[in-house]
């Protein structure tokens, strides 16, 4: 593939979240077009809205509460875990941030393991996401019903 046309895809993979977001703002400052004139203009677009974030957190994602030490260790609910190698770490505005950068800081997020058993993607959660119920184990997630619209999980 001539180095041109990976630089392009590249790009456009970068750029694919923030034109989503951005496609959502107008749309969202489209349909408050009608509001008031007291109004201080359209919406500030925020990925923790009541939409949720720009990329939704994956049914698959269970829920714990992690601190992370020395690259690649973490401590996930109380025991021993490593990140994979490219595990994506996703902050409050849904931006990839280094773990090295988190040494010594505890959340609550959200995790998927990979074949190995290893934290391959990780959601450090806001107050108000942290704050829905969401599985914890997979007996949970069994058990549970999963609400696509809403991203939302209910206990029977």
């Amino acid at each position: 593939m001539p180095r041109c046309l990976k630089t392009v895809l590249a790009t456009l993979a970068l750029a694919a979240p923030a034109l989503a977001l951005a496609q959502s703002a107008v749309l969202s400052a489209s349909t408050t077009s009608t509001s008031t004139s007291s109004d201080k203009g359209p919406p500030i677009a925020n990925p923790d809205t009541l939409q949720g974030r720009a990329i939704a957190i994956p049914m698959q994602s269970l829920r714990g509460d992690i601190i992370f030490g020395q690259p690649p260790e973490v401590s996930l609910n109380g025991s021993v875990a490593r990140l994979a190698p490219g595990a994506r770490i996703r902050d409050l505005n849904n931006l990839l941030v280094l773990s090295g950068n988190l040494v010594g800081q505890r959340y609550k997020v959200n995790y998927t393991v990979d074949t190995y058993g290893l934290l391959m993607n990780v959601w450090l959660l806001t107050a108000a996401e942290a704050s829905r119920l969401w599985p914890t184990n997979a007996q949970e997630a069994a058990t549970w019903s999963y609400d696509p619209v809403s991203h939302t999980w209910t206990k029977p």
